[in-house]
């Protein structure tokens, strides 16, 4: 068997052409053994039909085995020969011929050095491609975070509106007037307890001293 790959022809044939001949060979093969089967089986009914015929069956069998191995040694010899013509003359397609669906480099040709330049390029932009999708991906996670931080801002501003709203009904002023006058006295207070609480210390010290 051939071991040339044979690329082109399996493009055009659909099959490898050493695939075609091996199965070619096998079919011949499969129908040389029947015919051998065939012929040993007429020979034998003749044996029989023969008065004091004293060759037996294992004879036959080893004269059919002898002949057949005889036979399988010039097909051999003979499927050789017939598979390099075919190789060569059926199943071959001349290098000056270009497949329709290759002609497009004819016209468009490219040397192997351009067409790496042209797989670096592609692989620099499927990475580029990958790195923008993750770009985005991070993006829509910060746009989802800053909806839901907007909903919240928007819960508080409503908050406001009405506690604004509950002090205008009370007589309570300007919101934030009152917001800022509520935030200094709660500083104010927070000042007080820790003065409270340094004395209260000192006070402890002073009566564990004592």
């Amino acid at each position: 068997m051939s071991v040339d790959p044979m690329a082109y022809e399996t493009q055009f044939f659909g099959f490898t052409p050493q695939t075609c001949m091996l199965r070619v060979y096998i079919a011949f093969q499969d129908y040389l053994f029947e015919m051998m089967l065939v012929v040993e089986g007429v020979m034998l009914k003749k044996l029989d039909g023969i008065p004091g015929c004293k060759v037996s069956h294992s004879q036959v069998r080893k004269c059919t085995e002898k002949f057949l191995l005889f036979m399988k040694e010039h097909f051999d010899k003979l499927f050789a020969k017939m598979e390099e013509v075919l190789l060569q003359l059926v199943l071959n397609i001349p290098k000056n011929v270009l497949l329709p669906e290759d002609r497009v480099q004819e016209q468009y040709p490219y040397s192997e050095e351009e067409f790496q330049a042209l797989q670096d390029e592609l692989r620099q932009l499927q990475e580029q491609c990958r790195a923008e999708a993750a770009v985005e991906q991070e993006l829509r996670a910060e746009l989802e975070e800053q909806k839901v931080v907007e909903a919240e801002l928007e819960k508080i501003l409503q908050c406001f509106d009405g506690l604004e709203s509950i002090c205008r009904e009370h007589g309570a002023g300007n919101f934030k007037e009152s917001f800022a006058l509520l935030t200094q006295n709660s500083k104010k207070l927070q000042d007080v307890l820790k003065d409270v609480e340094e004395k209260s210390k000192k006070m402890q010290q002073h009566d564990q001293l004592m």
